[in-house]
Parts: structure tokens; C-alpha cells; sequence
């Protein structure tokens, strides 16, 4: 199947993309959305939870010291505090603009610079390697909200937002989880290498260089720019990722698909840097913007379409503003945006 796309000087707003036939002909871009999953779990097929107690005692530990963080912020020097910021955009963006829109779904393409760019900045984010986090993802949609989900919202809020990361996997995640294609990822370079290094470098890229940045380039103590820039900029970006997959499953409204769980959430979508418009994403998971509304509350996209402009992003896959319009009056819940 060809890919036909319209791109402008300027990163525009609503690049649209058609799918086409090897005879030019115009397809419905509905031929690669995301079908709707309808298979109930039910608790009674499910075999023990097995607690991973080393998760446990780690996540615990993380946010007990993310709690204790929050008393040096006002002894924290105002450049350190930009820097916990920044620190978290880099992180943020290396999950939704690396991992997410580029590895997980190809949305569009990136040259080699960003590529290495975002390996980095999805370091920073300690979430595994982009290759382990992809496969995640891609079962994610493929099993949306069944028990091969890895983190199946219907088993509750605390199970999608950190409870999977404290249990043994479900069977059905492993065994469905071996029928994920990651050819595409094992192809790239950049995938590959991080997988092998990933270790070393997220203790040099997410908590060694955070702390020694601040003290050496304008006196922050090394004890404050270590709690800070690597300890609670972590935990933060975990929680806002890991609402993508609870809150943005259960609080919200439903524009596209009334029958699917994910939800329009605009707390997420503003924490998680654009990655909230989550019922529009289950429809249309290979739109790189995960929304119609272009640079809208969403800095991904604006992200993507600055380097765009540069050269270093092609073909961003966009789906047709009638197809969209079509979805919404056959299965939406007859409400635009968000509903607060």
C-alpha cells in the first residue's frame, strides 16, 4: 500500500495524509484504524497475582524519596528548578515523540539525528528500552483492555497505573505478547544499541548527569540537585506516563468511540505533554498527532513539526478530516474537545 502525503514549508497544523492503492486510487483511511475490542474479561479465569516484591520495595523507596524532594525546593536554587523542568521535557518527549508516536506506531519518519535525539531523551525516562517498551505498547492496542493487556484498565485504576509493574505479568500478556512484530525495531540501529547499553546509560543520562550538571555549572549542593533533577523528575514523569494508561482509560468523554473506555482527559493531555486526546488515539492510533487539533495542548506535535521543518521528519501519517467526521457521527458520544 502506497503512502501519499501533502507537507507545507512551514509545520502546519493539519497535514493530511491519504492512503492509497498501487493504482493511485484514494482508500478510506479507516482500513488502518484501530478496531474496537469487545471481549469481557472476567477475574475468575485469572490465575494469583505473584507480587514482585523487588518492584515493590524500588517504587516504594522512589516515591518515599520523591516525598522528601519536595521540602528542598525552596532551598533549591531557581536554576535548578528550570533544570528539573527541562530534565522533565526531555524524558517526556523521549516517550511520547520516541517511543510512542515514532517506534510504537511509525506515525512518521525520523533521520538518524533525531533518532539518536529522542534514544536519549527515552533513556532519561527509565521506562525500559524503547524496544521492550513498543512491544508493550503495540499489545497495548492490539488487546486493548483484555487480559493480555499489560496494564488492562478494567482490572482497576491502581492495577493500569503501577500494580501491573508490581505483579507478575498475566499468562495471556506473555503468550500474546510473543505474537508482536518488532522486525521494524531490531532493524534500527539506534533501538538496538540503546537495548544493549540501556543499563550504564540511564545511570549516567537519568541520574548522574542531572545532579552533576546543577553543582558544577552554578553551586547547587550535589545532595539537592540529586533528590531533585533525578529523583523527583523521575518519579513525576513516571506517574503523568502511567495516567496515560489509568485516568485517561476511565475519566473522560468519548467524541470518537462511545464503546471503547479511552477518554478525552485534559489533565493528562496537559501533563503528558499531548498525550491525553487518548479516545481519539485508540481510533486513530497512526495519527502522529494522537489528535485532530494539531499543536493544540499537545507540545509532541509541535515538537515533530519543528524538526519537520528541519529535515529530520518525513512523512507524517495524518488521517483525513472527513474520515474523522464520519467516525464521530457513526460511534461518538455527540460531545467536541473536552467535557470537564
Amino acid at each position: 500500500m502506497a503512502y501519499r502525503k501533502e507537507l507545507s514549508t512551514m509545520p502546519p497544523r493539519n497535514i493530511v495524509a491519504e492512503l492509497t492503492d498501487p493504482d493511485g486510487d484514494v482508500l478510506s483511511a479507516e482500513a488502518e484504524v484501530e478496531p474496537v475490542i469487545t471481549e469481557e474479561t472476567h477475574s475468575a479465569k485469572r490465575p494469583p497475582m505473584k507480587v514482585v516484591w523487588k518492584n515493590v520495595v524500588i517504587f516504594s523507596l522512589l516515591h518515599l524519596a520523591s516525598f522528601y524532594s519536595l521540602f528542598l525546593i525552596p532551598k533549591a536554587h531557581y536554576y535548578t528548578l528550570i533544570w528539573v523542568f527541562l530534565f522533565y521535557l526531555m524524558g517526556g518527549l523521549g516517550i511520547t515523540a520516541g517511543a510512542h508516536r515514532l517506534w510504537s506506531h511509525r506515525s512518521y519518519k525520523a533521520k538518524l539525528l533525531l533518532r539518536i535525539i529522542l534514544g536519549i531523551f527515552q533513556t532519561i525516562a527509565v521506562q525500559n528500552d524503547i524496544i521492550e517498551w513498543a512491544r508493550d505498547h503495540r499489545l497495548h492496542h492490539k488487546t486493548s483492555e483484555t487480559d493480555a493487556d499489560p496494564h488492562n484498565a478494567k482490572r482497576g485504576f491502581f492495577f493500569a497505573h503501577i500494580g501491573w509493574l508490581l505483579v507478575r505479568k498475566h499468562p495471556e500478556v506473555k503468550n500474546k505478547g510473543k505474537t508482536v512484530d518488532l522486525s521494524d525495531l531490531y532493524a534500527d540501529p539506534v533501538c538496538v544499541v540503546q537495548r544493549k547499553i540501556y543499563r550504564p546509560a540511564v545511570i549516567l543520562l537519568s541520574f548522574v548527569l542531572p545532579a552533576v550538571i546543577p553543582y558544577y555549572c552554578w553551586g547547587e549542593s550535589l545532595w539537592n540537585a540529586f533528590y531533585l533533577a533525578s529523583i523527583l523528575r523521575l518519579c513525576i514523569g513516571l506517574n503523568v506516563t502511567w495516567l496515560v494508561n489509568s485516568a485517561a482509560h476511565i475519566f473522560g468523554n468519548h467524541p470518537y468511540d462511545r464503546r471503547i473506555s479511552p477518554a478525552q482527559n485534559v489533565g493528562v493531555t496537559l501533563g503528558a505533554i499531548g498525550e491525553g486526546f487518548h479516545n481519539y488515539h485508540h481510533v486513530f492510533p497512526y495519527d502522529y498527532s494522537t489528535s485532530e487539533y494539531g499543536w493544540y495542548y499537545n507540545l509532541t506535535t509541535f515538537f515533530i513539526d519543528f524538526w519537520a521543518y528541519f529535515g529530520q521528519v518525513t512523512e507524517r501519517r495524518k488521517i483525513p478530516k472527513e474520515v474523522i467526521e464520519r467516525r464521530k457521527k457513526r460511534t461518538g458520544d455527540g460531545t467536541e474537545g473536552f467535557n470537564f
